[in-house]
């Protein structure tokens, strides 16, 4: 390699970094744990969002205003489609899966630039997979909660929308 290419090389890591920030001190499994186990249970039909009788699971994974947005819309949407038409979890109808990873914990976050501050208390895991063919990658943000504990603050979806968002939007 050139003294040029490795200059390139040098400044592209310098202004496009991860979140490297220290893990924070906390109680219960990190976030990709907590992701590992609620995949776990979504095969399993086990999961928050199978079960719209018993929402007491929404708990154990998402941060009290998530889950509090899923409750309203399981109630809201009388065993109807709700405000996403699709599998929370694979972003799809009919989900036909393949490849699939669960990233490592980015702790405060995944910044854009160098100047950027990781935020305390913020983590995001990015789920990758391939369904029906196609390329699907959904990061999830983690908020630590007071007890130290993380929990599932929202999913970001390949549109731009995220679980949150379009439920709020659905129920305005």
């Amino acid at each position: 390699m050139n003294i040029r290419t490795i200059s390139i090389a040098l400044a592209l890591l310098a202004t496009i970094t991860l979140g490297f920030a220290a893990k924070p001190e906390s109680t219960g499994p990190d976030p990709d744990a907590i992701l590992k186990n609620l995949y776990k249970a979504h095969a399993a039909q086990k999961g928050p969002f199978d079960d719209k009788e018993n929402l007491k699971a929404l708990g154990q994974y998402f941060t009290k205003e998530l889950a509090a947005l899923i409750r309203k819309d399981a109630i809201e949407s009388k065993g109807e489609v709700g405000a996403y038409g699709f599998d929370p979890l694979y972003e799809s109808q009919d989900p036909e899966i393949k490849n699939f990873k669960i990233g490592e914990v980015h702790w405060g976050g995944i910044l854009k630039r160098e100047d950027d501050e990781p935020e305390d208390g913020l983590a995001v895991v990015v789920v990758t997979f391939t369904d029906n063919g196609k390329r699907r990658t959904m990061p999830f943000r983690f908020q630590q909660q007071a007890d130290k504990s993380w929990k599932i603050a929202d999913i970001n979806y390949s549109d731009g929308s995220t679980l949150a968002g379009l439920i709020r939007d659905a129920y305005k």
